[in-house]
């Protein structure tokens, strides 16, 4: 089904602001144009931007980690990205626009998440170098906190015991207990920012949080 907008649109361009394509907003390895390339080769006019009003957490498990070996079970390194409403919330995000006909597979690849419009401060688009001039926003799809609900109603039961319950996993967005980031994403995210630059890199480590809500991968050690 079409995505379900969660914050006011008054006032900005829609997702798919040319006709036959739709503006993707990416928050973790898409911040890489490399990786954001890799995943959507057809994919245009990659910059920076600014969500507000939303929180990014390593909150719940995903499939693909298991799928490609790398999630860790027993020390709970099974969680990946998504946001999530947050009064104040604040960090740098990728846009691009991949086209119309491209939509389908994304949502089937981002299977677990409520695919959400989001209004994004566009950074290319801004004060045209004035830094008085006006915020230009844009609209985006982007990968939200979805339910177990929802993905049961998308996709079925019995995709959820293949690739969840199968795994040990009772629950994708109530996950009981610690979960922490997968290590080797992880990694993976760490190295898209760093090639955006420093400021880039210390908006993640700042404003990218653990399940708690309150640590931030910052205070993270990598081995």
């Amino acid at each position: 089904g079409a995505p379900i907008s969660r914050m006011g649109v008054a006032c900005c361009r829609p997702a798919n602001n040319k006709k036959g394509w739709h503006t993707i907003v990416g928050f973790g390895s898409l911040l890489s144009q490399a990786s954001a390339q890799s995943s959507f080769p057809s994919m245009r006019n990659f910059r920076l931007g600014r969500l507000r009003g939303w929180r990014r957490v390593f909150a719940h498990p995903a499939a693909i980690f298991f799928e490609r070996k790398i999630a860790k079970m027993d020390t709970k390194e099974i969680a990946s990205l998504s946001i999530e409403p947050s009064e104040g919330g604040c960090f740098t995000v990728a846009l691009f626009e991949i086209p119309s006909a491209e939509i389908p597979e994304f949502y089937e690849r981002e299977e677990e998440f409520d695919i959400v419009t989001v209004k994004v401060e566009d950074d290319s688009a801004c004060n045209n170098g004035d830094a008085k001039g006006p915020v230009v926003h844009v609209e985006g799809l982007a990968c939200a906190r979805g339910t177990d609900e929802l993905f049961l109603e998308r996709w079925g039961q019995e995709r959820f015991n293949t690739k969840y319950k199968a795994n040990g996993i009772d629950s994708i967005w109530n996950f009981k207990g610690t979960i922490l980031p997968c290590r080797v994403y992880l990694r993976h995210c760490v190295l898209a920012v760093r090639k955006q630059g420093k400021d880039v890199l210390d908006d993640f480590l700042d404003n990218t949080f653990l399940y708690d809500r309150e640590t931030t991968v910052g205070y993270v050690t990598f081995s």
